[in-house]
């Protein structure tokens, strides 16, 4: 068996969590203690960026960004149509109206020109994906908000570590969004999420949105809401940072050695930008036999997965969503239906990356 996503850990690094985990207990340190803060400052500086805020999911780092910045009724947000729904479902909450746009099909980032296309006098920012651990074209796309004057917002969910002309994931716009859902990269023993960003006055604001729009204990100056990362997955993220630039590169071995051995295979791989140093949290090729390419592979004990089967306007639950009825994105559709995830993790080894070679060989 080949699994899709190994999360193990080193034993000497489980121990240290397991350890101070029984200490914060001890303390009765549960929640924003000195392990959030100091995981903060140590994430912060991972990114490069001046501030770093732990909340409760990537898709609430999202929300009370576009909040603190004012995003919200009346507002247009242009983010990408093949992306995961926690992209989208924030601009909503903040009663802003998604503009999705199409993809570019050689690397499935975010189609600048049509972002171009899609700016109206009612667009307040842009909400690129660096989808896969691959970091959308932020040249472009910052070039376009400043001659619009437009707030850009990354969804780094899945690009932990990830540069872009030497710049880190995260600290390029006005700020961004981490996930730390157990199975990205950098992973939490549950849900979490973290807000980076470099401007001071943002950091501010939400730091007390996420705290129920208090300023000190019982004294509530803003509207604020519950949204706070669990000291204990503090200590679990603070311990596994440490890890996640050699689990980076070694995702980028086995990344390497699948594009040296594919191409000798009828599955079709992504266009890797120069620019890029991905960090690879998936990595994906399209077939136009998809799910026979699945279903043969899962019966040779190789788990795979579909990042995404549905492209974000065909959700049943924007079916009467204007945003959803307006576009036409054939690239998005287009692969959503032959997109396959192959297993991909820093503990995967050599040998079972040959194992799928052989196995897409043979069919």
């Amino acid at each position: 068996m080949i699994d899709f996503c190994d999360l193990s850990l080193p034993q000497a690094t489980e121990e240290s969590i397991w350890k101070k985990c029984r200490n914060l207990v001890r303390q009765n340190g549960y929640v924003l203690s000195k392990e959030v803060d100091d995981f903060e400052n140590d994430f912060a500086r991972f990114c490069e960026a001046n501030h770093c805020l732990g909340v409760a999911t990537g898709c609430d780092a999202l929300m009370w960004a576009m909040e603190g910045l004012g995003i919200g009724r009346g507002d247009e947000v242009i983010t990408v149509a093949n992306t995961f729904i926690g992209t989208v479902l924030p601009i909503i909450r903040v009663g802003a109206t998604p503009v999705l746009v199409d993809c570019d099909p050689k690397t499935q980032q975010i189609d600048p020109d049509q972002v171009a296309s899609a700016i109206t006098p009612r667009t307040s920012a842009i909400v690129p994906v660096h989808l896969y651990g691959r970091l959308a074209p932020m040249d472009e796309l910052l070039r376009l908000c400043n001659k619009n004057g437009l707030v850009l917002l990354e969804d780094a969910a899945q690009a932990h570590g990830a540069r872009y002309k030497g710049k880190r994931a995260g600290s390029m716009g006005h700020a961004s969004g981490f996930s730390f859902y157990p199975a990205k990269n950098l992973g939490a023993w549950g849900d979490g999420g973290a807000m980076v960003t470099s401007d001071t006055s943002l950091y501010e604001k939400v730091k007390k949105i996420r705290n129920y729009g208090q300023e000190k204990k019982y004294f509530h100056s803003q509207i604020g809401w519950n949204s706070r990362l669990d000291s204990l997955q503090a200590i679990v993220l603070a311990e596994k940072l440490l890890l996640l630039d050699q689990w980076n590169e070694r995702r980028r071995s086995i990344a390497s050695r699948y594009y040296d051995i594919l191409n000798d295979t009828e599955v079709s791989l992504y266009h890797e930008s120069p620019e890029n140093e991905p960090v690879h949290h998936l990595f994906v090729v399209t077939h136009k036999n998809r799910d026979l390419i699945q279903s043969k592979l899962n019966s040779q004990g190789i788990a795979t997965g579909i990042h995404y089967p549905v492209p974000i306007h065909k959700h049943k639950c924007f079916a009467n969503e204007p945003f959803a009825q307006d576009g036409c994105f054939p690239h998005a559709e287009a692969q959503s239906a032959q997109l396959l995830s192959l297993p991909m993790h820093p503990n995967m080894t050599i040998s079972e990356v040959e194992t799928v070679f052989q196995c897409l060989k043979a069919i």
